[in-house]
């Protein structure tokens, strides 16, 4: 396996054994509903259907990009794929590096496409390696290796800082972002991958032709953590547990970039532990909501577990809605607040 290979493997184990939370609640608990004790709505007609960049989804979730390279992605990616075609959701996925410069595609092929046809799915690069070697070919590669519906370019300056021989250049990505969207055929995400992206950024991005921005922001998944976790040394000399908690909050981002971006498709994610939290990060101007490392154990045991997985989150968010009188997301997105 090479290095890359074995950093994929060491980080799924590093998430699943729960060392790589943010320190810090995400915060959706100080967002609470005013509860409606006589909605007007019927639980089982409850509409949960959006729209995100022109396709059309039975739920407001997305599987999010999880890991790309070691020989137990091709499992989690048919399993995540399986499920997601069966219940009408988007999946993202991991970084597609590995597949592209080696000939492993671990299960980033075009079986995906073939388990799931009608689903969006949305490919995945670093946005640091526009500089560092890649460029639109690669992209394109990309996105015809899965026929995908989207790239995300995800943004991950804190982790590739702390990683040992990571990536530390980031002058001149936005330029390369800006170059990327005007060559690929298909729209781009831009995304963090814990730390969040402010109301400023988000602003940029779009100005550059970003379609789409996945805050991902702070109070789930640490990667600062998860490299720490593969780095020798005391806590105080150790970069990555120094940054463990470093980031904006998830629910603050999706305020920022709501009222900096009024129109721009946005995605929470970052801390949504359930529908409930899918539901808030939908009031505060969400239009999906995604989960990684949550969904992470599911997916490795197998597509049920998957479904299982997502229909619960869909219950709590049917539920939600239910209990603020919201007959679909429309509604939800104006119920109201204490």
């Amino acid at each position: 396996m090479s290095e890359i290979g074995r950093r994929k493997r060491d980080h799924i184990d590093i998430v699943l054994s729960g060392a790589a939370r943010h320190g810090v609640p995400a915060g959706f608990d100080d967002v609470r509903f005013r509860h409606d004790a006589l909605p007007e709505v019927d639980f089982g007609s409850i509409d949960l259907s959006t729209r995100f960049l022109g396709r059309s989804l039975r739920l407001p979730f997305l599987a999010s990009s999880m890991t790309g390279g070691p020989e137990v992605s091709g499992g989690i990616n048919r399993a995540i794929a399986e499920a997601a075609e069966q219940m009408g959701f988007a999946m993202g996925v991991g970084s597609q590096r590995i597949s592209l410069t080696t000939p492993d595609r671990s299960g980033l092929g075009p079986e995906l496409r073939r388990i799931a046809p009608s689903i969006p799915i949305y490919g995945n690069l670093g946005a640091v390696q526009l500089v560092n070697g890649m460029g639109p070919d690669e992209a394109r590669r990309a996105v015809e290796q899965l026929q995908a519906d989207a790239l995300i370019l995800h943004l991950n300056p804190v982790q590739e800082a702390v990683q040992p021989g990571g990536d530390r250049n980031w002058s001149g990505v936005q330029a390369a972002v800006g170059r990327l969207v005007r060559a690929l055929p298909v729209p781009v995400i831009a995304k963090e991958v814990g730390s969040g992206i402010s109301g400023a950024v988000a602003r940029r991005l779009v100005d550059c032709g970003v379609a789409a921005i996945d805050v991902a922001g702070a109070g789930g998944t640490s990667w600062a953590a998860v490299e720490g976790a593969r780095l020798a040394g005391a806590p105080d000399q150790n970069l990555g547990e120094i940054f463990r908690d470093w980031g904006i909050p998830t629910p603050v981002c999706i305020a920022e970039v709501r009222a900096a971006c009024p129109d721009v498709p946005l995605i929470a994610s970052g801390g949504i532990r359930h529908g409930l939290d899918a539901a808030r990060a939908i009031r505060l101007g969400a239009d999906l909501t995604a989960q990684a490392a949550s969904l992470l154990p599911a997916a490795m045991q197998g597509t049920e577990a998957v479904v299982a997985h997502v229909q619960a989150f869909a219950d709590a968010l049917r539920i939600a809605c239910l209990a603020t009188g919201s007959k679909d997301l429309t509604a939800l997105r104006g119920a109201g607040l204490i």
